[in-house]
Protein backbone atom coordinates (compact mmCIF):
# COMPACT_ATOMS: atom_id res chain seq x y z
CA UNK A 1 0.00 0.00 0.00
CA UNK A 2 0.99 3.60 -1.13
CA UNK A 3 -1.12 5.71 1.67
CA UNK A 4 0.34 6.63 4.50
CA UNK A 5 -1.75 5.47 7.24
CA UNK A 6 -1.15 6.43 10.99
CA UNK A 7 -4.52 5.56 12.00
CA UNK A 8 -6.34 1.91 12.62
CA UNK A 9 -8.89 2.97 10.07
CA UNK A 10 -9.10 4.01 5.88
CA UNK A 11 -11.69 7.08 6.33
CA UNK A 12 -9.25 8.85 9.01
CA UNK A 13 -6.17 7.76 6.82
CA UNK A 14 -7.70 9.32 3.59
CA UNK A 15 -8.39 12.79 5.78
CA UNK A 16 -4.35 12.92 6.65
CA UNK A 17 -3.42 11.86 2.86
CA UNK A 18 -6.13 14.97 1.58
CA UNK A 19 -4.23 17.15 4.06
CA UNK A 20 -0.73 15.88 2.85
CA UNK A 21 -1.61 15.79 -0.90
CA UNK A 22 -3.77 19.37 -0.07
CA UNK A 23 -0.76 21.04 0.71
CA UNK A 24 -0.22 20.66 4.33
CA UNK A 25 2.96 21.20 6.28
CA UNK A 26 4.19 17.45 7.02
CA UNK A 27 5.14 18.33 10.57
CA UNK A 28 2.20 19.93 11.49
CA UNK A 29 -0.04 16.83 10.14
CA UNK A 30 2.23 15.13 12.54
CA UNK A 31 1.42 17.03 15.05
CA UNK A 32 -2.45 16.74 14.34
CA UNK A 33 -2.14 12.64 14.34
CA UNK A 34 -0.29 12.58 17.36
CA UNK A 35 -3.22 14.69 19.31
CA UNK A 36 -5.90 12.34 17.69
CA UNK A 37 -4.32 9.25 18.41
CA UNK A 38 -6.44 8.34 20.96
CA UNK A 39 -9.27 9.06 19.77
CA UNK A 40 -9.11 6.80 17.11
CA UNK A 41 -11.12 3.38 19.04
CA UNK A 42 -12.57 0.95 17.17
CA UNK A 43 -14.40 2.37 14.61
CA UNK A 44 -13.94 5.32 11.63
CA UNK A 45 -17.02 7.33 13.21
CA UNK A 46 -16.44 6.99 17.13
CA UNK A 47 -14.03 10.04 17.92
CA UNK A 48 -14.76 12.51 15.03
CA UNK A 49 -15.09 15.37 17.19
CA UNK A 50 -11.65 14.95 18.97
CA UNK A 51 -10.33 14.32 15.50
CA UNK A 52 -12.02 17.64 14.39
CA UNK A 53 -10.21 19.25 17.59
CA UNK A 54 -6.64 17.95 16.58
CA UNK A 55 -7.01 20.06 13.28
CA UNK A 56 -8.54 23.00 14.37
CA UNK A 57 -6.27 23.79 17.53
CA UNK A 58 -3.39 23.70 14.61
CA UNK A 59 -5.46 26.45 12.45
CA UNK A 60 -5.45 28.28 15.51
CA UNK A 61 -2.43 28.52 15.87
CA UNK A 62 -1.64 29.15 11.98
CA UNK A 63 -4.50 32.41 12.33
CA UNK A 64 -2.17 33.48 15.45
CA UNK A 65 1.04 33.36 13.47
CA UNK A 66 -0.86 34.67 10.29
CA UNK A 67 -2.24 37.95 12.43
CA UNK A 68 1.64 38.36 13.20
CA UNK A 69 3.03 38.18 9.72
CA UNK A 70 -0.16 41.01 9.11
CA UNK A 71 1.37 42.99 11.52
CA UNK A 72 4.80 43.19 10.25
CA UNK A 73 3.33 43.72 6.39
CA UNK A 74 4.54 39.97 5.27
CA UNK A 75 1.22 39.12 3.63
CA UNK A 76 2.59 36.54 0.90
CA UNK A 77 3.69 34.88 4.66
CA UNK A 78 0.25 35.55 6.01
CA UNK A 79 -1.42 34.51 3.03
CA UNK A 80 0.16 30.69 2.91
CA UNK A 81 -0.46 30.52 6.64
CA UNK A 82 -4.53 31.38 6.31
CA UNK A 83 -4.56 28.83 3.30
CA UNK A 84 -3.20 25.97 5.64
CA UNK A 85 -5.65 26.90 8.05
CA UNK A 86 -8.18 26.74 6.04
CA UNK A 87 -7.34 23.46 4.64
CA UNK A 88 -6.99 22.27 8.49
CA UNK A 89 -10.43 23.18 9.05
CA UNK A 90 -12.36 22.09 6.23
CA UNK A 91 -10.53 18.73 6.58
CA UNK A 92 -11.73 18.81 10.00
CA UNK A 93 -15.13 20.13 9.29
CA UNK A 94 -16.13 16.81 6.35
CA UNK A 95 -15.27 14.29 9.05
CA UNK A 96 -18.09 15.54 10.96
CA UNK A 97 -21.88 14.23 11.30
CA UNK A 98 -24.14 16.59 9.80
CA UNK A 99 -25.54 18.94 12.80
CA UNK A 100 -22.57 18.37 14.90
CA UNK A 101 -22.18 21.81 17.04
CA UNK A 102 -19.53 23.84 15.79
CA UNK A 103 -19.97 22.53 12.28
CA UNK A 104 -21.25 24.99 10.17
CA UNK A 105 -18.84 27.57 12.47
CA UNK A 106 -16.00 25.93 11.54
CA UNK A 107 -17.00 25.65 7.90
CA UNK A 108 -17.51 29.63 7.43
CA UNK A 109 -14.65 30.60 9.47
CA UNK A 110 -12.30 28.08 6.94
CA UNK A 111 -13.96 30.01 3.90
CA UNK A 112 -12.92 33.49 5.64
CA UNK A 113 -9.50 31.80 5.97
CA UNK A 114 -9.61 30.80 2.53
CA UNK A 115 -10.35 34.05 1.16
CA UNK A 116 -8.27 36.17 3.17
CA UNK A 117 -5.47 33.95 2.34
CA UNK A 118 -5.93 34.02 -1.56
CA UNK A 119 -6.15 37.75 -1.09
CA UNK A 120 -3.34 38.18 0.96
CA UNK A 121 -1.25 36.34 -1.16
CA UNK A 122 -1.81 37.41 -4.57
CA UNK A 123 -3.21 34.06 -5.82
CA UNK A 124 -4.56 33.45 -9.70
CA UNK A 125 -7.87 32.64 -8.25
CA UNK A 126 -11.25 34.78 -8.47
CA UNK A 127 -14.56 33.95 -6.24
CA UNK A 128 -17.62 34.16 -8.93
CA UNK A 129 -20.97 33.04 -8.47
CA UNK A 130 -23.32 31.27 -11.17
CA UNK A 131 -26.73 31.51 -11.28
CA UNK A 132 -28.87 28.45 -11.02
CA UNK A 133 -31.86 27.56 -13.04
CA UNK A 134 -34.03 26.83 -10.24
CA UNK A 135 -32.75 29.52 -7.69
CA UNK A 136 -29.73 29.85 -5.83
CA UNK A 137 -26.35 30.16 -7.11
CA UNK A 138 -23.24 27.56 -7.64
CA UNK A 139 -19.80 29.42 -5.85
CA UNK A 140 -16.95 28.85 -8.17
CA UNK A 141 -13.08 29.95 -8.12
CA UNK A 142 -11.91 30.95 -11.65
CA UNK A 143 -8.10 30.42 -12.44
CA UNK A 144 -7.02 31.99 -15.33
CA UNK A 145 -4.67 31.09 -18.00
CA UNK A 146 -1.70 33.54 -18.66
CA UNK A 147 -1.88 35.35 -22.12
CA UNK A 148 -4.16 37.57 -24.53
CA UNK A 149 -7.12 36.44 -26.21
CA UNK A 150 -9.29 33.76 -25.71
CA UNK A 151 -8.06 30.34 -24.16
CA UNK A 152 -9.45 26.90 -23.39
CA UNK A 153 -11.71 26.60 -20.06
CA UNK A 154 -11.77 23.73 -18.25
CA UNK A 155 -14.94 23.06 -15.85
CA UNK A 156 -13.97 21.18 -12.57
CA UNK A 157 -16.44 19.69 -9.99
CA UNK A 158 -16.59 18.40 -7.08
CA UNK A 159 -17.01 14.44 -5.59
CA UNK A 160 -19.71 13.49 -2.85
CA UNK A 161 -17.61 15.51 0.17
CA UNK A 162 -15.21 17.55 -1.47
CA UNK A 163 -15.26 21.17 -2.15
CA UNK A 164 -14.16 23.78 -4.24
CA UNK A 165 -11.09 24.69 -2.12
CA UNK A 166 -10.24 21.31 -2.15
CA UNK A 167 -10.27 21.14 -6.17
CA UNK A 168 -8.23 24.63 -6.32
CA UNK A 169 -5.63 22.60 -3.92
CA UNK A 170 -5.32 19.79 -5.89
CA UNK A 171 -3.03 22.03 -7.99
CA UNK A 172 -4.99 20.54 -11.28
CA UNK A 173 -6.10 24.27 -12.16
CA UNK A 174 -2.61 25.56 -11.64
CA UNK A 175 -1.43 22.25 -13.98
CA UNK A 176 -3.75 23.73 -16.65
CA UNK A 177 -2.69 27.23 -16.21
CA UNK A 178 0.55 26.33 -17.30
CA UNK A 179 -0.66 24.38 -20.20
CA UNK A 180 -2.68 27.69 -21.51
CA UNK A 181 -6.00 26.40 -19.92
CA UNK A 182 -8.23 27.90 -17.51
CA UNK A 183 -10.33 26.64 -15.04
CA UNK A 184 -13.69 26.96 -13.02
CA UNK A 185 -13.65 24.99 -9.50
CA UNK A 186 -17.41 24.39 -8.93
CA UNK A 187 -19.43 23.52 -5.61
CA UNK A 188 -22.34 21.83 -7.59
CA UNK A 189 -25.10 21.25 -5.63
CA UNK A 190 -25.05 18.92 -2.89
CA UNK A 191 -21.24 20.03 -2.25
CA UNK A 192 -19.23 22.78 -0.32
CA UNK A 193 -21.15 25.80 -0.09
CA UNK A 194 -24.03 25.25 -2.34
CA UNK A 195 -25.31 22.35 0.17
CA UNK A 196 -23.77 23.84 3.43
CA UNK A 197 -25.24 27.45 3.07
CA UNK A 198 -28.17 27.33 0.68
CA UNK A 199 -29.11 23.73 1.44
CA UNK A 200 -29.14 22.76 -2.40
CA UNK A 201 -29.12 18.82 -2.84
CA UNK A 202 -27.40 16.91 -5.76
CA UNK A 203 -28.72 15.22 -8.60
CA UNK A 204 -27.86 12.90 -10.70
CA UNK A 205 -28.79 15.03 -13.81
CA UNK A 206 -25.52 17.11 -13.85
CA UNK A 207 -25.95 18.55 -16.86
CA UNK A 208 -28.41 20.95 -15.44
CA UNK A 209 -26.03 22.64 -13.47
CA UNK A 210 -22.75 22.20 -16.01
CA UNK A 211 -25.14 23.70 -18.38
CA UNK A 212 -25.23 26.99 -16.29
CA UNK A 213 -21.42 26.73 -16.06
CA UNK A 214 -20.66 26.97 -19.60
CA UNK A 215 -23.29 29.33 -19.66
CA UNK A 216 -21.11 31.75 -17.01
CA UNK A 217 -18.18 30.59 -19.63
CA UNK A 218 -19.42 31.67 -22.78
CA UNK A 219 -20.06 34.88 -20.87
CA UNK A 220 -16.28 35.30 -20.22
CA UNK A 221 -14.11 37.44 -23.27
CA UNK A 222 -11.20 35.35 -22.41
CA UNK A 223 -12.72 31.53 -22.82
CA UNK A 224 -12.59 29.96 -26.16
CA UNK A 225 -16.03 29.60 -26.27
CA UNK A 226 -15.48 26.22 -28.39
CA UNK A 227 -13.02 24.83 -26.64
CA UNK A 228 -14.80 24.19 -23.09
CA UNK A 229 -13.67 20.77 -21.48
CA UNK A 230 -15.28 18.98 -18.22
CA UNK A 231 -13.69 16.76 -15.34
CA UNK A 232 -14.58 15.49 -11.96
CA UNK A 233 -13.16 13.57 -9.12
CA UNK A 234 -14.32 11.14 -7.26
CA UNK A 235 -18.24 11.33 -7.60
CA UNK A 236 -17.26 13.57 -10.32
CA UNK A 237 -16.95 10.56 -12.15
CA UNK A 238 -20.29 10.24 -12.58
CA UNK A 239 -21.01 14.16 -13.27
CA UNK A 240 -18.45 14.79 -15.60
CA UNK A 241 -19.22 12.24 -17.83
CA UNK A 242 -23.23 12.65 -17.80
CA UNK A 243 -22.46 16.19 -18.48
CA UNK A 244 -20.47 15.57 -21.09
CA UNK A 245 -23.29 13.19 -22.71
CA UNK A 246 -25.64 15.88 -22.65
CA UNK A 247 -24.01 19.13 -22.99
CA UNK A 248 -23.29 19.12 -26.64
CA UNK A 249 -20.95 22.58 -25.77
CA UNK A 250 -18.72 20.76 -24.69
CA UNK A 251 -15.36 19.67 -26.47
CA UNK A 252 -13.39 17.11 -24.29
CA UNK A 253 -14.11 15.43 -21.14
CA UNK A 254 -12.52 13.18 -18.58
CA UNK A 255 -12.98 11.80 -15.21
CA UNK A 256 -10.50 11.55 -11.94
CA UNK A 257 -11.90 8.08 -10.82
CA UNK A 258 -14.65 6.03 -12.80
CA UNK A 259 -17.59 6.48 -10.66
CA UNK A 260 -19.89 4.91 -13.59
CA UNK A 261 -22.81 2.97 -11.75
CA UNK A 262 -22.57 4.43 -7.91
CA UNK A 263 -26.55 3.68 -7.82
CA UNK A 264 -25.21 0.03 -7.36
CA UNK A 265 -22.44 0.87 -5.01
CA UNK A 266 -24.55 1.89 -2.38
CA UNK A 267 -25.70 -1.82 -2.44
CA UNK A 268 -22.44 -3.01 -2.06
CA UNK A 269 -21.91 -0.18 0.90
CA UNK A 270 -24.83 -1.63 2.73
CA UNK A 271 -23.35 -5.61 2.52
CA UNK A 272 -19.93 -3.33 3.75
CA UNK A 273 -18.57 -3.90 0.83
CA UNK A 274 -15.44 -1.00 0.06
CA UNK A 275 -14.25 1.56 1.93
CA UNK A 276 -16.45 5.00 2.69
CA UNK A 277 -14.78 8.20 2.10
CA UNK A 278 -16.87 9.92 5.46
CA UNK A 279 -17.99 8.89 9.18
CA UNK A 280 -21.23 8.79 9.64
CA UNK A 281 -21.87 8.20 5.97
CA UNK A 282 -25.49 6.90 5.36
CA UNK A 283 -26.02 10.31 7.69
CA UNK A 284 -23.79 12.41 4.95
CA UNK A 285 -25.55 11.04 1.92
CA UNK A 286 -29.22 11.49 2.74
CA UNK A 287 -27.64 14.97 3.61
CA UNK A 288 -26.24 15.72 0.01
CA UNK A 289 -29.43 13.97 -2.03
CA UNK A 290 -32.09 15.33 0.29
CA UNK A 291 -33.21 12.41 1.24
CA UNK A 292 -34.83 11.72 4.56
CA UNK A 293 -34.74 8.35 4.71
CA UNK A 294 -32.95 4.75 3.00
CA UNK A 295 -35.78 4.34 1.27
CA UNK A 296 -36.23 7.81 -0.33
CA UNK A 297 -32.42 8.11 -1.04
CA UNK A 298 -32.13 5.30 -2.90
CA UNK A 299 -34.91 7.02 -5.14
CA UNK A 300 -33.44 10.22 -5.49
CA UNK A 301 -30.17 8.10 -6.61
CA UNK A 302 -32.14 5.66 -9.07
CA UNK A 303 -30.07 7.75 -11.93
CA UNK A 304 -26.75 7.56 -10.12
CA UNK A 305 -26.05 4.77 -13.30
CA UNK A 306 -24.05 5.77 -16.31
CA UNK A 307 -25.12 2.49 -18.27
CA UNK A 308 -26.77 3.65 -21.34
CA UNK A 309 -25.47 6.95 -21.56
CA UNK A 310 -21.80 7.44 -22.17
CA UNK A 311 -22.51 6.61 -25.69
CA UNK A 312 -23.71 9.86 -25.65
CA UNK A 313 -20.69 11.39 -25.52
CA UNK A 314 -19.00 11.98 -28.74
CA UNK A 315 -16.24 13.98 -28.22
CA UNK A 316 -12.49 13.17 -26.72
CA UNK A 317 -13.17 11.40 -23.21
CA UNK A 318 -10.69 10.08 -20.77
CA UNK A 319 -11.44 7.89 -17.53
CA UNK A 320 -8.62 7.16 -15.32
CA UNK A 321 -8.57 5.15 -11.98
CA UNK A 322 -5.91 3.59 -9.92
CA UNK A 323 -5.84 -0.08 -9.65
CA UNK A 324 -6.07 -0.40 -5.67
CA UNK A 325 -9.15 1.54 -5.18
CA UNK A 326 -10.20 0.79 -2.14
CA UNK A 327 -13.79 2.64 -2.30
CA UNK A 328 -14.89 2.35 -6.25
CA UNK A 329 -13.80 -0.57 -7.66
CA UNK A 330 -11.42 -0.45 -10.72
CA UNK A 331 -14.21 -2.58 -12.85
CA UNK A 332 -15.90 0.38 -13.05
CA UNK A 333 -13.33 2.34 -15.34
CA UNK A 334 -13.11 -0.69 -17.50
CA UNK A 335 -17.23 -0.24 -18.12
CA UNK A 336 -17.48 3.83 -18.87
CA UNK A 337 -14.25 2.84 -21.37
CA UNK A 338 -16.40 0.17 -23.30
CA UNK A 339 -19.42 1.91 -23.28
CA UNK A 340 -17.17 5.31 -25.23
CA UNK A 341 -18.44 3.62 -28.71
CA UNK A 342 -19.34 6.78 -30.12
CA UNK A 343 -16.12 8.87 -28.79
CA UNK A 344 -13.83 9.78 -31.89
CA UNK A 345 -11.21 9.58 -28.85
CA UNK A 346 -10.97 7.50 -26.19
CA UNK A 347 -8.79 6.60 -23.52
CA UNK A 348 -8.29 4.38 -20.40
CA UNK A 349 -5.27 5.05 -17.86
CA UNK A 350 -5.13 2.88 -14.73
CA UNK A 351 -2.56 4.32 -12.28
CA UNK A 352 -0.54 1.25 -11.29
CA UNK A 353 2.06 0.50 -8.71
CA UNK A 354 4.80 1.41 -10.97
CA UNK A 355 4.23 5.18 -10.84
CA UNK A 356 1.32 5.70 -8.33
CA UNK A 357 -1.90 7.04 -7.87
CA UNK A 358 -3.54 3.92 -7.31
CA UNK A 359 -5.37 4.71 -4.65
CA UNK A 360 -9.29 6.13 -4.85
CA UNK A 361 -8.52 9.56 -6.82
CA UNK A 362 -4.55 9.34 -6.37
CA UNK A 363 -4.80 9.62 -2.71
CA UNK A 364 -1.60 8.26 -2.44
CA UNK A 365 0.28 10.87 -4.95
CA UNK A 366 -2.35 13.09 -6.75
CA UNK A 367 0.46 14.26 -9.00
CA UNK A 368 0.14 11.12 -11.59
CA UNK A 369 -3.69 11.84 -12.17
CA UNK A 370 -3.47 15.36 -12.19
CA UNK A 371 -0.47 15.92 -14.96
CA UNK A 372 -2.33 13.37 -17.26
CA UNK A 373 -5.52 14.83 -17.45
CA UNK A 374 -3.83 17.89 -17.98
CA UNK A 375 -1.70 17.00 -20.47
CA UNK A 376 -5.30 15.50 -22.12
CA UNK A 377 -7.04 18.77 -22.02
CA UNK A 378 -4.03 20.58 -23.48
CA UNK A 379 -4.20 17.56 -26.76
CA UNK A 380 -8.10 18.08 -27.07
CA UNK A 381 -8.31 21.47 -26.23
CA UNK A 382 -5.51 23.22 -27.95
CA UNK A 383 -3.24 23.98 -24.79
CA UNK A 384 0.28 22.96 -24.67
CA UNK A 385 2.28 20.15 -23.12
CA UNK A 386 5.88 21.48 -23.23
Amino acid sequence: MALFEPFPNYIWNLSVAIAMESGGQIGEIVDVVAAAKAAAGESADAGTQAFMQAWMAKADTLIELAAEDEAKGRAYSAGKKLERAALYLLNGERMQARGTPGRMETYRRARECFDRGIALGGLNCERVEIPLAGGGTMPALWTRAPGDGPRPAVVYCNGLDSNKELLYWSWLPHALAKRGISTLCVDQPGTGEALRLQNLPATAHSEEWASKAVDWLEQQPEVDAKKIGMTGISLGGHYAPRAVAYEPRFASGACWGANHNWYEVQFKRLQREGENPVPHYWGHVYWVFGAKDKDDFFEKTRDMNLNGHMDRIKVPFLVTHGENDRQISVDYAYQAYDQLINSPRRELKIFTAREGGIEHVGADNMSFGRDYIADWFAETLGGRTA
